[in-house]
């Protein structure tokens, strides 16, 4: 069980260039500890590059991504790029996929959005061969991948491929065809009651190991709790609003995002944290943790540096984090 660092976090606002200042960030986050470090995709920078260059750069971290829309990218192009990632980082690349926002996605690129999950389904068969050495010759609806040439990238193979699913039909593919599921905005007892049961069903069902589940959870620690809420309250407002969220938000119980957000000080901030691992989580990853400012970000990462080094994540193991501060 370990605790990893989403990037960008929130404080590169007045960044000159981007793509050093996440650098920098990735040196800080190992520094602090952290075992993990995992970058977002939206319409600017490119989180696999990203990955590979801050894994290249930064020995020893894990890197991945959280998530890669598959639409409009194939699967031949995404299994290309995990590899040399993988390969430049020496196999600390997890390469994190999901379908993405239709109502984002479809007017920016002004391609049909595919049928959903027979687009998840389809694309995860394809990742799923590549990523496995073999060479594809796969034709579904949806998509087409019969490579002429080699798609094998040397010191790239074994990748390891998840699926940011939260939906039935989602987590039973990501069950069946990747090795687990990056969840965003699902509370403990969502994870707990739904995701994680659905998940290892499929996974068992297909005769496949244990998943991954690595839960993307909004925290910061700081002393200001109330300003921070409402700075959370706006950073997540537009995700009330999507239909994939709302479904979650309410299996959790709460009328908006922000109230799953972990704002405290380390002892609090902790204590939330070990309960999506009592859940089923595998993984956690901090997000939003500079959404006000860089020294709540830090104050943050030493903490989920801390709470790594303790592994088990014990009560007692956490009941001294951060102690003084």
């Amino acid at each position: 069980m370990t605790v990893g660092v989403m990037l960008p976090a929130g404080d590169t606002g007045g960044a000159t260039n981007l793509v050093e200042e996440l650098l920098r960030q990735t040196r800080q986050a190992r520094d602090a500890g952290v075992g993990s470090v995992w970058f977002s995709q939206l319409f600017d920078h490119d989180a696999i590059t990203l990955a590979a260059l801050a894994g290249r750069e930064v020995p020893g971290i894990a890197v991945g991504t959280a998530a890669v829309p598959l639409y409009p990218r194939h699967p031949l192009v995404l299994a290309s790029l995990a590899q040399t990632a993988q390969a430049a980082t020496g196999g600390r690349f997890t390469l994190g996929v999901g379908l993405g926002v239709q109502t984002l996605l479809e007017p920016a690129y002004g391609v049909d959005y595919p049928p959903p999950i027979g687009h998840l389904r389809e694309s995860l068969t394809v990742l799923r061969q590549v990523l496995r050495g073999e060479q594809p010759r796969f034709t579904g609806r949806t998509v087409t991948a019969r490579p002429p040439l080699p798609t094998a990238v040397p010191g790239g193979g074994d990748v390891r491929l998840i699926v940011a699913a939260m939906g039935t039909q989602a987590l039973r593919a990501a069950g069946e065809l990747a090795d687990g599921t990056v969840t965003y905005l699902a509370g403990p007892r969502s994870l707990e009651e739904h995701i994680v049961p659905q998940l290892c069903r499929a996974a068992a069902r297909a005769g496949r190991p244990q998943p991954r589940v690595v839960a993307a959870v909004p925290a910061v620690v700081t002393d200001d709790v109330e300003v921070v809420r409402q700075t959370a309250a706006v950073h997540l407002g537009a995700y009330a609003s999507l239909p994939s969220y709302r479904k979650v938000l309410a299996r959790e119980g709460v009328a908006h995002p922000a109230e799953l957000a972990l704002v405290g000080d380390e002892a609090t901030v902790a204590a939330g944290i070990r309960r999506y691992f009592d859940a089923g989580a595998t993984e956690v990853v901090v997000i939003h943790a500079g959404m006000r400012s860089a020294r709540e970000r830090l104050r943050t990462w030493a903490l989920a540096g801390e709470l790594t080094a303790a592994a088990d994540l014990r009560p007692a193991a956490v009941a001294g984090v951060g102690g003084g501060r």
